[in-house]
């Protein structure tokens, strides 16, 4: 199969009208393409087809239990897959829809079993991209769609990225530049007492909190082993090929330790890469190479550390590293969502300093 990538980025030109159409018309008939969102690209499929969604899992290799999310264009389509509206839902819809965030709601029956992953409940996500929901009303149904890249590996927030896994297993892939937030959508269980987050993301805790008053964490989220009620809860994500390990601690100590474990994995024959922030690369310089230094972004930056982190993981696999060392962040506002991927990339492998 062959693998077309076409630009949409002037959303209004003919161009892009046309690539838009084109991906309505394979999601209908069963295809999968490949779509900008304002997290991460997503790999669609027809999200009332079940043999369609199933070709998802087969293209990226992704274990059958794991669920996916339902990205919808409007209200009449959130209508159509969910049995009931919780008043919890219904706040949050009115904060932060179209955005990023995902809504698990009890579903119709219209919804496939296969995307759910055996639950009564699906995710519901109205992107704020104005790209994705212009090709879902394009397609005219619910497009499922975990992201862009094969199983366990970092997620895609570029089309070169998409296309990296995706070439010859997907016709389309629909470029919409980069995604904006770099991470993927909170995804928050509406179904019972009290709103549970199931995956932290660019609407944070706080931002949760200030809306309905009260919001819990999943014990997932702290390595409890449970079904899997929405996508990344079960299994190791966003992993880069060479190992990766965490350093966490005090800001003004991080570049110490980092040039200490640097030259302790170099007395060992490893090439190190580092992906750490401005201030820890800079004071690597003499010790680790260009090419295998990926700053983030300032200390504490967590819009630019969330913007940047998968990009660099996955340039890492072209580089000789076979040893990464991460520099972690606070897990307050937007650094829940970035330490929740790094621990999964890192399989919570962490050295505190």
């Amino acid at each position: 199969m062959k693998t077309k990538v076409l630009n949409i980025e002037d959303l209004k030109s003919d161009t892009a009208q046309s690539a838009l159409a084109e991906a309505g018309r394979l999601l209908r008939s069963g295809q999968l393409v490949a779509f900008p969102t304002e997290t991460v690209y997503g790999l669609g499929a027809n999200g009332l087809d079940g043999a369609a969604c199933a070709k998802i899992y087969e293209a990226k290799g992704r274990p059958s239990d794991n669920p996916l999310i339902l990205h919808v264009a409007d209200r009449a389509m959130v209508e159509g897959i969910a049995e009931d509206i919780p008043p919890m839902a219904e706040k949050l819809m009115a904060a932060f829809l179209p955005g990023p965030m995902t809504l698990i709601l009890r579903r119709t029956s219209i919804v496939p079993d296969r995307i759910t992953g055996g639950l009564a409940t699906v995710g519901v996500r109205m992107p704020e991209s104005a790209a994705a929901r212009a090709m879902i009303r394009a397609a005219g149904v619910p497009v499922a769609a975990p992201s862009a890249n094969l199983s366990g590996r970092p997620s895609p927030t570029t089309a070169a990225s998409v296309l990296r896994d995706m070439n010859g297993r997907i016709p389309l892939i629909l470029d919409g530049g980069a995604c904006h937030f770099g991470v993927e959508s909170t995804i928050v269980d509406c179904t019972g007492p009290v709103a549970t987050i199931l995956r932290p993301g660019a609407i944070t805790r706080e931002m949760l909190q200030e809306v309905l008053g009260g919001v819990r964490l999943d014990p997932a989220l702290v390595g409890a082993n449970v079904t899997p009620k929405a996508p990344g809860m079960k299994y190791k994500h966003y992993a880069p090929r060479a190992p990766l390990t965490l350093l966490e601690g005090a800001p003004q100590k991080m570049a110490t330790a980092f040039r200490r474990h640097v030259r302790h994995l170099q007395k060992e024959g490893r090439t190190v890469g580092i992906l750490a922030s401005d201030e820890v690369c800079t004071e690597l310089e003499d010790l680790v190479p260009d090419e295998l230094r990926k700053p983030y972004g300032p200390q504490g930056d967590l819009t630019a550390i969330a913007a940047h982190i998968y990009e660099a993981l996955i340039a890492f696999d072209d580089t000789a590293a076979d040893a990464l060392l991460g520099e972690g962040t606070t897990e307050r506002g937007l650094g829940l969502a970035i330490m929740n991927r790094l621990h999964k990339a890192s399989g919570f492998h962490t050295i505190e300093i």
